[in-house]
């Protein structure tokens, strides 16, 4: 189901329809009608296999409030087919507490509480919402969109190489029984910055 470029739009959102493949639509999320709880139901879903590994991220397993909580501290987004919400991301800007360096950096973004619906996984789905992500990062001013992910993980590892991402640190995070690996790509590769508007930029991003 692939996603088309958002630069004809001012609401940070996107939507594409394809015979046979489907309708998607990526967009901000509202908590009407939107649900916290449907929400993390799905990133427990998402996750699941990285807890089976005994990788414990936060998203396999935590509760609605902290959804809400980890969303609101940047702008959270969710792509959705035939009304249902099929994946979702929280792009965050600059972390100055952050243990990793790299998170800390004036220019960077982060990725957060990435996930689609396992039914829904294969279909480029998450690799359209990436490049979503890095257009945004480039619209609003950032240089690199950055990630982490369980270093144990190779699958994971492989997938965000083949997204154009490198490796730029390993960290391990308080509270995380395994290390990061953090991923960095620059919003220049790739990834046109879309004409968001002014209003578009002050009103929904907290800096």
């Amino acid at each position: 189901m692939p996603i088309s470029d958002p630069s004809s739009v001012v609401d940070d959102s996107i939507v594409d329809s394809h015979p046979g493949r489907g309708r998607v639509v990526v967009r901000r999320f509202g908590a009407r009608p939107d649900s916290w709880e449907r929400l993390t139901a799905l990133l427990h879903r998402a996750f699941a296999p990285l807890a089976a590994m005994g990788l414990h991220c936060r998203c396999a397993g935590q509760d609605a409030g902290v959804t809400r909580q980890r969303a609101e501290a940047g702008a959270c987004f969710v792509s959705v087919s035939d009304g249902r919400i099929i994946g979702t991301m929280t792009l965050q800007l600059r972390d100055p507490d952050s243990p990793c360096t790299h998170y800390r950096r004036p220019d960077v973004v982060t990725l957060h509480q990435f996930a689609v619906d396992p039914s829904y996984q294969g279909r480029g789905i998450g690799r359209a919402m990436l490049a979503f992500a890095g257009r945004w990062t480039a619209a609003h001013g950032f240089a690199q969109l950055a990630l982490d992910t369980p270093f144990p993980a190779d699958n994971l590892l492989a997938y965000y190489r083949m997204q154009g991402f490198s490796l730029v640190d390993v960290v391990h995070f308080p509270g995380r029984g395994y290390d990061s690996a953090v991923f960095s790509r620059p919003t220049a590769a790739g990834w046109p910055a879309s004409p968001l508007t002014r209003r578009t930029c002050n009103s929904r991003v907290r800096r």
